[in-house]
């Protein structure tokens, strides 16, 4: 196998070459190091490369490889790890210049949980400035790019891990999703993000300050990377305030898992922000057909979502204000933000009437085991395509263009993004399945139906290659 192949070959079955010593975890670390030197000028996917650190790991794994055969399931796998969430020793900038010099002494939980499963870091993928725009273009900053189109983004706020992946930058990706962050990304690069249930990932060692809207997650190429991944850094730490039961058996199963036929509803528009663009409705439409000749009943209607929009918004807006960095020196869009922030009694308030809301959504799914939405109203924006736009216009289109997803952060219910397709513009076409409360495994299940049914892994943009 090639060195193009080997970095777009799916995690699991790099764990499974190296298991056979087909390759070495210091030959695929070698081909990472050197694709990211290559194209990251460009993709702008990472803000901090490890490479010493990851030379250094891989070469001690590739030594313990020739004296054991008990390894853990990712044992010597490249990943990177999303700038929202601290890694010992390695800048952690939240998307801010100011913050290069800041250096966690210790891992983020989830960081913790990736490297126990055998993972090794390549490095700090960008993010917009503390995570809240979809796309991903902080000041100081290369912006990152979209593979499969230079002059797009390739979202945000997981805008740099999603690129990574879909570049061969690496061979999954730790993201995060409070609005949308994992599935934008992944639909605007065409991979699965999983967006997980409330509770089902630790924010340890730290606490909750979105009520329970975000969550770490997924980005892979496939179905099952995803799944497993899920599985790794799944499960309750002492303290958490959220938390769910382990599932009966692994995510990773459930791709294998037959299903029975399923209640599906569908949706191209959310009431009252609008319809989705020609391109996302083609393509949830051309999911329900393929789903309709999978033996699943399908029907179109959708929950009332209208009620969360100002609330959530009011949640989004305090997040800014409660990161702590300073406002002097938040860029223009977070300044705006932050200037908006209400007060304690508003802000509970706001969670108060999200929470009413999220309950008559969840309702909506007593009849229905997955809603299908687009991700995004329309496709993939330019780069700095709302650059000139004052902050109150950029963030009205904002909220109009991710509509699809901050329910499922509200309701703490699991979705996923999967590719479908391509519009015109030779950019992803992807669709968001949304679950029951905790029932990851249906979506997963049904997800890699539709991957099997349509398979997209051949596929890789023509830059990359």
């Amino acid at each position: 196998m090639n060195k193009i192949d080997l970095a777009f070959t799916p995690a699991l079955e790099l764990a499974e070459l190296i298991r056979r010593r087909e390759v070495s975890p210091l030959e695929l670390v070698d081909i990472y190091l050197e694709r990211i030197e290559q194209l990251n000028p460009q993709l702008g996917s990472y803000f901090t490369v490890m490479a010493d650190l990851a030379i250094a790991d891989a070469k001690a794994k590739t030594e313990i490889l020739t004296t054991t055969s008990e390894l853990p399931p990712f044992f010597g796998v490249p990943i990177s790890i999303k700038d929202l969430n601290p890694v010992a020793g390695v800048p952690c900038t939240y998307g801010n210049p100011i913050l290069l010099n800041n250096i966690p002494d210790n891992d983020d939980g989830v960081v913790a949980k990736i490297r126990q499963a055998g993972f090794i870091i390549l490095g700090k993928t960008a993010t917009s400035e503390i995570g809240s725009l979809p796309y991903t273009e902080p000041t100081g900053f290369t912006p990152a790019r979209n593979p499969w189109n230079l002059e797009y983004t390739p979202g945000g706020s997981s805008g740099g891990a999603a690129s990574s992946v879909a570049a061969g930058l690496s061979a999954i990706a730790q993201g995060s999703d409070g609005g949308g962050s994992i599935r934008g990304p992944a639909a605007c690069c065409g991979l699965v993000g999983i967006k997980p249930s409330r509770g089902r990932i630790s924010k340890a060692p730290v606490g909750d300050r979105l009520a329970g809207i975000a969550s770490n997650g997924p980005i892979a190429r496939t179905v099952a990377d995803a799944a497993a991944l899920l599985d790794t850094i799944s499960g309750y730490v002492t303290g958490d305030p959220y938390w769910l039961p382990d599932p009966e058996v692994p995510f990773l199963a459930a791709t294998q898992a037959k299903l029975g036929s399923l209640r599906i509803a569908f949706a191209t528009s959310v009431p009252p922000l609008g319809e989705a663009d020609a391109n996302c409705q083609q393509g949830v439409r051309q999911t329900v057909e393929l789903l309709e000749q999978l033996g699943h009943q399908v029907e179109q209607k959708s929950p009332d979502f209208s009620g969360l929009i100002e609330p959530f918004q009011v949640v989004w807006q305090a997040g800014v204000a409660a990161s702590g960095i300073p406002v002097e020196v938040l860029q223009p869009m977070n300044r705006w933000l932050f200037a908006r922030t209400g007060s304690v009694a508003e802000y509970l308030r706001a969670v108060s009437q999200m929470q009413i809301v999220a309950r008559q959504i969840v309702a909506f799914f007593d009849t229905v085991d997955v809603l299908v939405l687009p991700v995004y109203l329309h496709s993939p924006i330019r780069v700095a395509e709302w650059a000139a736009l004052s902050s109150e216009e950029a963030f009205e289109n904002i909220i109009r263009w991710v509509a699809p997803c901050p329910a499922a952060n509200a309701t703490g219910q699991p979705a996923i993004a999967l590719p479908v397709g391509f519009d015109s513009n030779g950019l992803p076409i992807s669709v968001q399945l949304v679950g029951k409360p905790a029932a990851e495994a249906t979506l997963i299940s049904l997800a890699a139906q539709i991957e099997a049914a349509k398979p997209w892994i051949q596929h890789r943009p023509v830059f990359a290659t």
